[in-house]
């Protein structure tokens, strides 16, 4: 009886220097206690009959541009702050609160047509690939299957599709993001860089929630932090068109290549806003 009474009194022992070795110095100047849950502005309800124009274009947000750093770091996640694909990562994988749909047989499909499961998200976030890599042993060189999580900092564009919509009821041209979907740069076998592949699409609408409740970092004011659905219904991002809907269903680099593209996209971009402004008179 003695001997478990002993055990008894070091395990609580040894259980309170655990948790005095793990209690840390305040890192601030105060104690943030306020963690406030953010709600999802609802958008205004739209009829189709007051819809008098729309279009819809796809984008891509380049994450190298500066004003588009926000998105793209930390890499690595912070005690207050993640990268935009590590929010997308944590709700898809761990709360399940978002849905990706795949891109379908042709690998293009962007109308939330396929959507994943479980399993079928963690093998597209933590992929399998085949390396050639020499055995140690028989200096011959083999082919070894390893899964490679796919990290935050390969994800260096999004595309974003989205309609413009002129309100006729509110005489108002606002634009709605209908999708987003992250790219990851693909190379191909000599480490030589192909371009971007599209892993997934998500709802834009279902994304806000999850999106209002993740800081991203303010440059003027550490305070106040803004979140990345203010960021994205603010349109603090640059980007650049990359197609409108068209009668041939084709995207601008299949016409235009270099200069011309970023040339045809200015055109599409000026003509967006001139709709507007032709329907006053001053």
């Amino acid at each position: 009886m003695k001997k478990i009474l002993f055990i008894i009194i070091a395990a609580f022992l040894l259980a309170n220097t655990a948790d005095a070795q793990v209690q840390t110095v305040l890192d601030g100047a105060y104690v943030k206690e306020h963690n406030a849950t953010k709600r999802v502005i609802p958008y205004p309800h739209l009829r189709e009959a007051d819809v008098m124009w729309s279009k819809r274009i796809w984008r891509v947000v380049d994450l190298r541009e500066k004003i588009n750093h926000p998105f793209y770091y930390p890499k690595e996640d912070i005690e207050d702050r993640r990268s935009l694909f590590n929010v997308i990562k944590h709700a898809l994988l761990v709360e399940g609160s978002l849905t990706a749909y795949g891109l379908g047989p042709t690998d293009d499909d962007d109308e939330f047509r396929y959507a994943l499961q479980p399993a079928e998200i963690d093998s597209v976030l933590n992929q399998k690939v085949t390396r050639r890599r020499q055995n140690l042993d028989t200096e011959e060189w083999e082919e070894v299957e390893t899964i490679e999580p796919i990290e935050s900092g390969v994800i260096t564009q999004y595309m974003l599709k989205e309609d413009w919509i002129f309100d006729k009821q509110r005489s108002e041209r606002y634009v709605r993001i209908i999708g987003i979907a992250p790219m990851k740069e693909d190379y191909n076998d000599e480490g030589e860089k192909r371009g971007y592949k599209t892993l997934f699409w998500l709802y834009f609408p279902e994304c806000r929630y999850v999106f209002a409740n993740a800081d991203v970092y303010n440059r003027q004011n550490d305070a106040q932090r803004r979140t990345f659905e203010d960021l994205f219904q603010q349109r603090f991002f640059a980007s650049y068109i990359t197609k409108e809907t068209n009668v041939y269903d084709r995207t601008i680099s299949s016409y235009y290549q270099g200069i011309d593209a970023l040339l045809e996209a200015e055109r599409i971009k000026g003509d967006l806003f001139e709709i507007e402004h032709d329907l006053w008179n001053y």
